[in-house]
């Protein structure tokens, strides 16, 4: 009769949701009674930090009326007896698209024209008063695109989640979120706060506009909105509908979602700029840095979305898999446990799993990996809830609070507790049978393509473990692993010897009496098919015993996370290398049998049978020193190096997108390199401000930067910035007199904005392109200009004398030996390829003695790379020059030390050996022009970051490491893991012809899911 009575009443709840909504018409008569209940004799999980034992809750309608100990039921409620059950609050998930229309979140990359005969498109296509670019949308509202999905809604309920953020994942400022819970129903009944935060990300969406194309474009862009928007606020001449929206949205919570540590650390750095503490919806690998995201202050939200094992059992493709893939599916797992012990705020979602069910099994794998839990429940639950600011009704069981709450039965977090059902708004939502708990048994099991099976579940908690078995001619006795999750099971095996190999089932309880399960099978020959499971008798139980837990040690954390990274970095020493041949780049010469000092990252002394205490010694007897080879135009250690939608992109910065993992720095450590100036590529006329760096192996990417220099900034002239190869609809410009006219344009626009805003009270609009052109007016900001053709190159030496600005440096400059006379009289440094010749039609001129034609006539002269492999061997590049023009060694040895180091202004710290300077020293098996030089150490700042005999305990380690982890894999697949094949990762590499490029930010993997 209870039973019954409970039905009729959760009827009337179904009707009362609806007629609570009293500005809609009923067709037909009002029912306004709310549904009352009381589930008594409860564990009532009210927080993380309170559990009552034997206790009631009460609700009406749609909220929470008291719950404690010892209530007294009042008359009317309908009681439900929870004996031996828990309540726990519904989680909360802070970011969704749930309830959104698909969007086709174009990553479109290309820059320029695009090729072919494409129509550019340079301001946004939406009709309205709206922003110039379509990727700034904050007038996107998500309550007004919002629509409850019932499907969607039952798939997260059964995870556990009764309200969720929903974020319309499209753009770079993509307009406000909205909080609702997964009540089905009308949508105006879900809502729980209409406006919970403004949202960002690098990335444009499908947004029509050809700009950016980078993510240092996008990163520009959104910096200047945010001066566009303070712009805004201040004038009344031009109504923008997106400035507008954007600027009323700085007062709500900032959500930024960004794919990877890298970028948590560039939003927290445009978020510093603009006085914004952003949430940040991150990708998972915080671990790799954990001390750098903790230092940016930032709450994360971050996914339970784990790596899944690669197929390393063919070691051909094994070999494909990276040390940095391998360790990133190890480690995945620590990452909510790190952010822990960090004492990082963070959320947990269940956005990116490839299948909600699997939230569950990857939050207790975050657990076995060292997550509280503790901290599990309030990431799901209290810290979700006030980042929406909607702590006041969701997130924890309190009086006043919205019904949304869990019935399981057991602890939330243990193997084998099953959520029973989830009340949202008040609303009963049965998610498994409350009358089956123990599925412990054998069963007849059938799979299609196997044939039949025994099925044995045994161990605790109504079922944990299992095992399969088939007698016969191909009798099979193994293992499987089981895991329940309610009504649904997943149960995965390997036949071992049998061709079917693995075999993964998920399915579901379809009848209690007898027991069935039902379900999908898939086989390793990629086949699938259906599985049913039928109760047969029940499981003897074997005598139980002490089983040693499988180790869950994983391998350490390195620095980089990549191929040569270690646990610790070296430290700075004070180091004393003796009786080395020692070119010092000064007056002093080459000495012979001379000693020189390293002592806190500078150059203490130079000179013969020095001593210093407690230094370490090295003997160089037989060996070279030099100081570190410095590559005057580099593109390694950057995350894409174009932004060419527009002709001038002087805005961008590659200092936004430096990345410190890459391995070339590494490699250019082992090649001498010490200090690189990272260029933006030649896809414009003028291009984006560079970046000189020191190789810091293993330190962050601000820690690369070297600290002091001048400000420099890319020029191009010739066939890569012209396009016009790319068709009519092409960007500007598209001849070589189109390239001229954007130089005299820009300038003569910039000195206009200089003087504008020199007037005091000005209401002039910050404009960041002009900004870098104002700092190379006033010899702030010095020009690196890629260029080959002697026409175009005494064009732009007549264009920066009629516009006064200089120019710093030609590089490339095949065609130099035939300005020479004029690039001196100008005091234009040039920074040039040895001998690269005819890889296009711009150098068909190029000799081989342009280099020595230059140095003769006075001219400050450089060999660069432009190249990752080039630059490892720029020592036998300068070597060249005494083959080509019979340069004297140590002139020949300055054209990658001191005066690439006297072009970048930086010759004051580097590029000779003298008492003072830093310490970039690099040790050489012998002269350093010859190609049988080795680079034995380099030290940078007096720290040895490449050591040769340390690298070779590296690799030996690292292999070790390798074969470690591929046992993991092997033995994970073994038991039924899921696995991926195999995928290289390798770096792109890019120089001045790579147009084209796509940003690690614009890429499939952050429009996933």
């Amino acid at each position: 009769m209870k039973k019954i009575l409970l039905a009729i009443v959760l009827v009337f709840s179904t009707t009362i949701l609806f007629a609570q909504q009293s500005t809609f018409p009923v067709n037909g008569s009002y029912d306004t009674r709310p549904g009352m209940y009381a589930f008594t004799n409860a564990t009532i999980v009210v927080n993380a930090n309170q559990t009552l034992s034997n206790a009631t809750l009460l609700i009406k309608g749609q909220t929470i009326q008291a719950v404690g100990a010892g209530l007294t039921v009042p008359k009317g409620y309908v009681i439900i007896d929870l004996k031996g059950k828990f309540v726990y609050p519904s989680l909360v998930d802070a970011f969704t698209s749930y309830g959104l229309p698909e969007t086709a979140v174009a990553a479109r990359g290309f820059g320029g024209g695009g090729g072919g005969n494409r129509q550019s498109v340079f301001v946004s296509t939406k009709k309205g008063a709206f922003g110039w670019n379509e990727a700034i949308r904050p007038e996107t509202q998500v309550k007004t695109i919002f629509s409850v999905d019932s499907k969607k809604a039952d798939e997260l309920r059964k995870v556990g989640f009764g309200s969720v953020n929903v974020v319309n994942r499209d753009g770079i400022a993509r307009g406000t979120s909205a909080a609702v819970t997964l009540n089905e129903g009308s949508d105006n009944n879900v809502f729980l706060k209409d406006q919970t935060a403004a949202n960002y990300s690098f990335n444009k969406g499908t947004s029509s506009n050809d700009y950016p194309t980078s993510l240092m474009g996008s990163i520009a862009l959104l910096r200047q909105t945010y001066y566009d928007s303070q712009w805004y606020g201040k004038q009344k001449d031009e109504y923008n509908i997106s400035l507008e929206v954007f600027g009323k949205q700085q007062d709500l919570p900032q959500i930024f979602e960004v794919d990877g540590w890298q970028s948590v650390l560039r939003a927290d750095k445009i978020g510093k700029e603009f006085g914004k503490k952003y949430v940040i919806k991150s990708s998972g690998d915080e671990y790799q840095r954990i001390n750098e995201v903790k230092a940016t202050g930032a709450t994360l939200i971050i996914p339970l979305a784990f790596p899944k094992a690669y197929d390393v059992e063919d070691p051909a493709e094994a070999r494909n898999v990276s040390l940095t893939q391998m360790k990133g599916w190890e480690l995945a797992p620590t990452n909510a446990s790190a952010l822990e012990k960090a004492g990082i705020k963070f959320a947990l979602t269940a956005f990116g799993l490839e299948n909600s069910r699997d939230f569950w099994a990857n939050i207790r794998t975050a657990i076995e990996n060292g997550l509280t839990e503790k901290q599990a429940l309030q990431s799901v639950t209290e810290i979700p809830a006030s980042i929406l600011g909607i702590s006041d009704k969701v997130g924890s069981i309190e009086k006043g609070k919205v019904a949304n709450f869990l019935i399981s039965s057991d602890n939330l977090f243990k193997n084998g507790n099953i959520i029973f059902e989830n009340w949202v708004q008040g609303k009963r939502y049965v998610v498994n049978k409350m009358d089956v708990s123990d599925v412990r048994g054998t069963y007849n099991l059938n799979v299609d393509g196997v044939g039949a099976l025994t099925l044995k579940i045994t161990g605790t908690s109504g079922g944990s473990t299992a095992a399969i078995e088939r007698t016969g001619v191909d009798s099979v006795k193994t293992t499987a692993t089981f895991s329940r999750n309610g009504d649904w099971v997943s149960i995965n095996f390997n036949l071992k010897k049998n061709p079917k190999g693995d075999v993964r089932l998920s399915g579901y309880l379809t009848s209690a009496s007898p027991l069935t399960f039902k379900g999908e099978s898939a086989l390793s020959d990629g086949t699938f098919g259906k599985f049913t499971a039928t109760y047969k008798e029940a499981a003897k139980e074997m005598p139980k015993r002490d089983e040693p837990k499988p180790s869950l040690a994983v391998g350490p954390v390195i620095f980089p996370f990549t191929a040569f990274g270690t646990t610790e970095l070296p430290k700075q020493e004070t180091v004393l290398i003796k009786n080395g041949t020692v070119w010092t780049n000064e007056k002093e010469g080459i000495l012979q049998n001379a000693d020189i000092l390293l002592e806190n990252g500078k150059i203490k002394a130079i000179g013969k049978n020095l001593s210093a205490g407690g230094a370490k010694v090295i003997d160089a007897t037989g060996k070279h020193v030099t100081t570190g080879i410095i590559d005057e135009h580099s593109h390694i250690a950057a995350n894409g190096i174009n932004e060419g939608a527009q002709s001038v992109s002087s805005e961008v910065r590659m200092g936004d997108i430096i990345n410190p993992e890459d391995v070339n720095i590494y490699r250019q450590l082992a090649g001498g390199v010490t200090t690189s100036q990272i260029l933006h590529g030649s896809a414009n006329p003028i291009g984006g401000q560079s970046q000189l760096i020191k190789l810091r192996w293993g330190k962050s990417a601000e820690e690369l930067k070297f600290a002091g220099a001048d400000n420099f900034i890319k020029f191009a002239l010739g066939e890569n910035v012209k396009q016009s190869n790319f068709g009519t609809g092409a960007r500007f410009p598209v001849t070589r007199m189109g390239v001229e006219q954007t130089f005299v344009d820009e300038f003569t626009r910039a000195k206009e904005y200089e003087k504008a805003m020199s007037v005091k009270g000005n209401s002039v609009r910050r404009d960041l392109e002009l900004d870098a052109i104002v700092e190379i007016l006033n010899n702030k900001r010095f020009i690196t200009c890629h260029s080959y053709v002697q026409s175009e190159i005494n064009m732009l030496i007549h264009v920066a004398d009629s516009l006064g600005f200089k120019i710093n440096t030609f590089t490339h400059i095949l065609e130099g030996y035939k300005v020479a006379d004029k690039m001196k009289a100008h005091n234009i440094a040039a920074s040039t390829f040895s001998d690269w010749w005819a890889y296009k039609n711009e150098v068909a001129e190029a000799i081989p003695y342009n280099g020595k034609i230059m140095h003769n006539v006075g001219i400050t002269t450089a060999f660069n790379s432009d190249d990752a492999e080039m630059a490892r061997h720029l020592n036998q590049e300068a070597g060249k020059s005494i083959l080509y023009g019979n340069v004297p060694e140590e002139e020949a040895f300055k054209l990658v030390t001191l005066n690439p180091a006297r072009m970048l202004h930086i010759d004051g710290k580097v590029g000779s050996l003298k008492a003072g300077k830093d310490a970039d020293v690099v040790i050489w098996s012998a002269n350093p022009l010859s190609i049988y030089a080795k680079a034995e150490k380099t030290f940078v700042d007096g720290i040895a970051y490449w050591d040769i005999d340390r690298d070779a305990q590296i690799m030996k380690a690292q292999q070790v490491e390798k074969a470690r982890l591929i046992q993991k894999m092997l033995d994970s697949k073994s038991k039924g893991g899921r696995t991926q094949r195999p995928m290289g990762d390798a770096p792109r590499l890019f120089n001045c012809e790579t147009l084209f490029n796509y940003s690690a930010e614009l890429t499939e993997k952050e429009n996933a899911h």
